[in-house]
Order: C-alpha cells, then sequence, then structure tokens
C-alpha cells in the first residue's frame, strides 16, 4: 500500500506580515497532484490542519475544497487533530464526511478504533490519535498523572489491543501529534510542555508498522518506522535550512518500509543574514538571496538610520529586522530579549525568585510554580475546546 503522509497545513496563517493563503493553496493542488501521479492508495494528515481553533473563513474554504479534491480521487484520507486545532469542531460532520472516503479522527475515545483499508495483501489498520492534551484526557486514559508519555502510551495500549483481535497479517499504521525525543523543534510550533516534560519516547509506538506523525515542522526520521512530515510551508525563520516535503511510503506485505520525500513547491526561498548594515548592502556574496524572504540581524553598535528602508533596496523582501549589537555577555546594555533568547518560562519564574531574595526557589517551591504553569496550561486548553 503507497501511503502519502503530511501534516501541519496550518491553513490560515501567515509568515510574519505575508498571506499565506495562496501558497497553502498551491500546496494543496500539490498534494492533489501528487496522490494522482504517483499511485497513491491512502492519505494520511497528522494534525494541525488548521492554525487556530477558530479559523479564518478563507481557510475554511480552502479545506472544504481539500476535502472536495481528494474525495474525487476515490483516494481514503485520515486526518487527525493537533494542538493548533479545535477537535470538535474540525470533526463536526466525521460520520457523513466518513462516507465519502475522507475519515477525520478527532475524538480521544476513538483511539483503539481503525480506519480499515485494503490492498492485495488484505488489511491496514490506520488508527488515529489526535492531540492528547493531558489535563484534558488524563481521567478518560485512567492515568495518574497528567503527562504526555502517560496518556500517549494509554492510547497506544488500546491501539495494541484492537490490532491483536485482528487476522493474522494486518498491518498496522498509527497517525499521532506530539513532540517525540530525539526530534528537532523550530521557532514556529506551539510549546506542548507539561510538568517540564514534551518530549515521549518514540518506543511508545512499538509495535505497530508506521508512526505517521505531526507538530514537528521539520522533515526528520526518528526511526525507520517513526517519521515526521513536516509541515509543508515555513512558519518562521528557524525553518530556513528545511526541506519542506512528504513522505511517500510503501508499505510491503510484510509490513516493511519503504519511504521516499516528495519534495513541496517553495513560494519563496528564505534567508537569515547578519551583519553591520554596511556590509549586509556591499556584500556580493548575499546576491542570491536579494529574491528571498529575508531576516536581517544587524550588529552595529548603534542603531543606523532608516534599516529598514536601506535593507529594502536590495532585498525588497525582507521581513524580519532585528538588532543585535555586538557587546559582552556581562555588558548592562545586553537586551532583556537576548538574556531570556532560549530560556523556559520556569527558569525565568526561578530566576525571578532569586533575583528579588537572593536565593533561588527550593524543590518544593520548584514543583508549585511547575503545577502553577501546568495550571495555566490546562486552563488556556479548556478555555480553546468551549470557544
Amino acid at each position: 500500500m503507497r501511503i502519502l503522509h503530511t501534516s501541519d497545513w496550518h491553513l490560515g496563517r501567515a509568515f510574519h506580515r505575508v498571506n499565506m493563503l495562496g501558497a497553502q493553496a498551491g500546496f494543496i493542488g500539490h498534494l492533489v497532484t501528487t496522490v494522482r501521479e504517483r499511485g497513491v492508495d491512502a492519505v494520511v494528515v497528522s494534525g494541525d490542519v488548521y492554525d487556530r481553533a477558530v479559523p479564518p473563513l478563507a481557510a475554511v474554504e480552502l479545506f472544504d475544497d481539500a476535502l472536495h479534491r481528494l474525495a474525487d480521487l476515490g483516494v481514503p484520507t485520515v486526518m487527525i487533530s493537533g494542538n493548533h486545532d479545535s477537535a470538535r469542531r474540525l470533526g463536526v460532520g466525521a460520520g457523513l464526511i466518513g462516507r465519502a472516503g475522507i475519515h477525520l479522527r478527532t475524538e480521544a475515545s476513538a483511539c483503539g478504533t481503525p480506519v480499515l483499508l485494503s490492498d492485495t495483501f488484505g488489511d491496514v489498520a490506520f488508527y488515529g490519535l489526535p492531540y492528547l492534551e493531558p489535563a484534558l484526557v488524563r481521567d478518560q486514559f485512567g492515568v495518574e498523572k497528567a503527562a504526555h508519555e502517560a496518556v500517549l502510551a494509554a492510547a497506544m495500549d488500546q491501539v495494541r489491543a484492537d490490532l491483536a483481535t485482528r487476522p493474522p497479517g494486518t498491518r498496522s499504521v498509527v497517525l499521532a501529534h506530539a513532540f517525540v525525543t530525539g526530534g528537532e523543534a523550530s521557532d514556529s510550533e506551539r510549546d506542548i510542555t507539561v510538568g517540564g516534560v514534551a518530549a515521549v519516547p518514540a518506543g511508545v509506538f512499538d509495535g505497530v508498522d508506521y508512526a505517521a506523525l505531526g507538530h514537528l515542522h521539520g522533515s526528520q526520521t526518528i526511526t525507520e518506522r517513526v517519521r515526521y512530515s513536516g509541515s509543508p510551508l515555513p512558519y518562521s525563520f528557524s525553518e530556513a535550512e528545511h526541506r519542506k516535503s512528504m513522505w511517500l511510503v510503501d508499505l510491503g506485505a510484510d509490513g516493511s518500509i519503504e519511504a521516499e520525500r516528495v519534495d513541496c513547491p517553495v513560494p519563496r526561498p528564505l534567508a537569515r543574514i547578519r551583519g553591520p548594515l554596511e556590509e549586509l548592502l556591499a556584500d556580493p556574496g548575499l546576491t542570491r538571496h536579494e529574491e528571498a524572504w529575508v531576516e536581517a540581524t544587524l550588529t552595529d553598535p548603534v542603531r543606523p538610520a532608516e534599516p529598514m528602508a536601506r535593507l529594502t533596496e536590495r532585498f525588497p523582501h525582507t521581513l524580519s529586522l532585528v538588532f543585535d549589537p555586538e557587546r559582552a555577555p556581562q555588558d548592562p546594555d545586553v537586551s532583556y530579549a537576548r538574556r531570556l533568547a532560549g530560556r523556559s518560562d520556569q527558569q525565568i519564574a526561578e530566576d525571578f525568585v532569586a533575583h528579588v531574595r537572593g536565593a533561588g526557589p527550593d524543590a518544593r517551591e520548584q514543583a508549585v510554580l511547575q503545577d502553577a504553569f501546568d495550571a495555566v496550561r490546562a486552563d488556556e486548553a479548556v478555555r480553546e475546546v468551549a470557544r
């Protein structure tokens, strides 16, 4: 069975101030063409179909168009909701849409209920594990701790239990939206840390033939059977070195995997340039970036006059301007943002406690802070679901 694995469409999202809807429509067209021309038997979309719980109308219309075009091909599609999606909204009409071969899996209660597709060699069971917010599904899965690993392991136990009831030789594919250990994150993914931990081990997916992952925006292979497709388009300059693609996976009769990357159309390349303004304007080596979307980091010790206007004369698609004067780390003028770069909310809070009273929090106080951050995350998740 030939499977096309994609995820993280983020329909409705902009790239800085650039509306990406046209590029997203171009990707949908590329997806449909790939399905038709490469003999795809099933499409899997591993979450974050939309960029937010209540997407703009134009994004909903594009999604509707994608569903119709996929259904017209007669190729089954399995989709799950991600942490950016409203599971309840995405799942509206799932029963009716399923009759057209588009299978939406947005309910945690259905993790152990597969979509069964067949090829010459028998059945392939597709299990859709939507994004599982630990605070919301902990009781449903009967786990003691509201943690990603615990709830995902419980969901996979349901998958393996169902798979054990299937005829021998039944192959299996799991769709999941999670941060798996070994994956490389970028700046454009929403933080899903709970209890100070975001990642789950790849071993959670043991026992299935292929795990089609979503959430991280870079295409990557965790193991031969556990892969991220990545987002089809860039959503931050941290993705400048990404090769945007989908996985074309051939699932053999014995459950063997052969995977090929299928490149996605690039609306415009990304470039990150750094240095004093005058050098950036004069450097002949930067000519190749003149038509790219550019993030320019200026290292001038004093902010130059009209830097954006001058940059856009050479790089007309400059979208981001960062000032990072080259100073010693102990320099009191080092920016607040630079001092906080790479630090978690927990670390920042602990530093604040240390600054105010002269000593950092003890283990009990650290736990209180972590519980507070987790409670805020859980409350935000509940509010988003209820919107």
